[in-house]
């Protein structure tokens, strides 16, 4: 028995908002552990839990089917795992995370483009330019708030510039993925296996430490449990569920809402400064991207 194509929608819109509302608030998780784990550290560990709960959830392997699909899931690693939270994880070195939710909600305009050319997208439109114009205004504030007043390194901004593009490669996979019927928790944790692998490299040339005693910690404990069984186990099957049932764009939107998210937690947990140029940048990036995404009727 199918599900009626409404359902799938609405459930599709479900699973994109919770996913999104967690993952708001990982860069707040991120930070604090920042404290005594280096970058690379909190990635690997965090995905290396994440793939052994979902390893335990579906302990049924993927049959390679062709080469040309294993790349979809090799790429997908790559891009979704090793690189986007790598350098998403340096840039909350040198920025705020109230800076870095903001500009990574740049993320559904390159994904846009990419299914532009790559999915059958939409044709991009005045009003999509326009609205372009008006969220990179905001994050440009974003960013010049917080090299000038917060005098931060603004190679942290740069960078959390760089991850949006790299995700938006990522949707686009995931989208593809989810055109070949695989299951999802399994296509999911095959993807996790790729990230992992791609972070090895990264364990020698960086810095990183197998130093355990760290985990006794209960602060640093929480948030490692927080980000490896709800922000990556959970939270990317339920997004790459939303992405099949949605598609890659329309899914994508809901990334507008993590810079609000973020900015909100990191103000309540971190008490970091929320000025009116963030407020304001803030706000550009939304109006912008909603602008964007609207259709002409």
């Amino acid at each position: 028995m199918t599900s009626h194509p409404s359902t799938k929608v609405s459930t599709g819109h479900s699973l994109a908002l919770f996913t999104i509302l967690i993952w708001g608030t990982t860069f707040v998780s991120t930070k604090v552990l920042l404290i005594e784990f280096t970058p690379v550290e909190i990635l690997f560990f965090r995905f290396l839990i994440g793939y052994f709960v979902l390893l335990l959830i579906y302990p049924r392997s993927l049959r390679m089917v062709s080469f040309r699909e294993e790349l979809l899931f090799i790429g997908a690693g790559l891009c979704g795992v090793t690189l986007y939270f790598l350098i998403e994880n340096i840039a909350l070195v040198y920025t705020t995370a109230s800076n870095v939710g903001v500009i990574v909600s740049i993320a559904p305009f390159f994904t846009a483009l990419l299914a532009h050319f790559f999915l059958d997208g939409e044709k991009l439109t005045r009003r999509f330019i326009v609205g372009f114009g008006i969220a990179l205004s905001g994050i440009v504030l974003i960013a010049w708030n917080g090299s000038f007043i917060l005098k931060l390194n603004p190679v942290g901004d740069l960078l959390a510039f760089i991850a949006p593009a790299i995700w938006a490669i990522y949707s686009v996979l995931m989208r593809k993925i989810g055109m070949l019927a695989y299951h999802t928790i399994g296509a999911t944790r095959k993807v996790f296996f790729y990230g992992l692998i791609f972070m090895l490299p990264a364990l020698f040339l960086l810095e990183f430490n197998w130093d355990l005693a760290r985990f006794t910690n209960m602060i640093n404990l929480s948030h490692f449990l927080y980000l490896s069984l709800g922000a990556s186990a959970l939270c990317f099957v339920t997004w790459n569920r939303a992405v099949s049932l949605l598609g890659a764009i329309k899914t994508s939107v809901y990334i507008y809402l993590v810079p609000v998210i973020t900015v909100i937690s990191s103000a309540l947990i971190l008490h970091e400064r929320i000025t009116w140029v963030i407020i304001l940048g803030a706000f550009l990036t939304l109006f912008g991207s909603i602008i964007s995404e609207q259709k002409r009727k």
